[in-house]
């Protein structure tokens, strides 16, 4: 059972399909208003608006709503849910503690996902109540794995992090390309040429990169020829403390992730 049917709810659910964990008819969501929804890859009759006992009746649940949402959302839905049912969140800032209290579940998992699980290439970082045993965590994080990679930390402070890294950061990547592909453009390219100058710049350099033992400053050296032009803008960006900047929104981002879980 899927409790909000966004983005990220489809994505799970098309995740599970497609990696064939879960069939199609198995996968319930509750939205909040059924007309609304469109384009819907499970059947339209396991698509609820308005809670029930079956809600009782699923090994795993999964709160895909926004952490604002979320307070409203359980007292709709606590009523109808089971102690041996494990709860997984993909929540911003919600902490277990606060899912349990609110729920009266102790079988929770708490993770961060990231917008590239919409194609199968994304990073979740995980963490679970001593309540779920070896086994259930296993079965949570393959389903978590259909979505892409995924690391499981002791540490629940570790997830505001990683919602700060991994979470946000692929917006970090577009905000770098961007002004890249404008640069590209200012320089004489047209759109399209400035666009596919950066995104396999981008492509390449990260498999480069993965290919290789080498560190990203190995890899800095490698290209930044002494008195060349990489050297250049690398001066730039320490004179512009770039290097710091991207570390205090790091900490701005983690600083927000604490805050809604407050």
């Amino acid at each position: 059972m899927i409790f909000g049917y966004g983005n990220m709810g489809k994505t799970y659910a098309n995740s599970f399909m497609s990696s064939r964990f879960i069939k199609r008819e198995d996968i319930f969501a509750f939205v909040r208003n059924k007309a609304k929804e469109s384009e819907n890859s499970i059947p339209e009759e396991n698509i609820l608006e308005e809670p029930s006992a079956i809600i009782g009746d699923f090994d795993i649940v999964i709160l895909a709503v926004k952490p604002q949402d979320f307070s409203k959302l359980a007292a709709i839905i606590s009523p109808y849910l089971k102690q041996n049912q494990m709860v997984l969140s993909i929540m911003a800032g919600v902490t277990m503690a606060t899912i349990e209290k609110e729920l009266g579940c102790s079988k929770i998992v708490r993770s961060m996902p990231n917008i590239p699980t919409q194609i199968g290439k994304g990073m979740t970082v995980f963490s679970a109540s001593s309540a779920i045993d070896r086994k259930e965590l296993f079965i949570i994080q393959n389903l978590i794995n259909t979505t892409g990679k995924s690391i499981y930390v002791e540490n629940e402070k570790l997830i505001d992090a990683a919602t700060a890294i991994s979470g946000s950061g692929p917006a970090y990547v577009f905000y770098f390309m961007n002004a890249m592909i404008k640069a590209a453009t200012a320089l004489g390219f047209s759109d399209s040429e400035a666009e596919l100058l950066v995104n396999q710049t981008f492509m390449g350099s990260v498999d480069l990169q993965n290919a290789s033992a080498l560190s990203n400053e190995n890899w800095i050296k490698k290209v930044a020829s002494k008195g060349g032009t990489t050297e250049q803008a690398l001066q730039v960006f320490n004179q512009n403390a770039v290097e710091e900047a991207i570390i205090n929104a790091v900490r701005a981002a983690n600083n927000r992730a604490l805050e809604l879980g407050s």
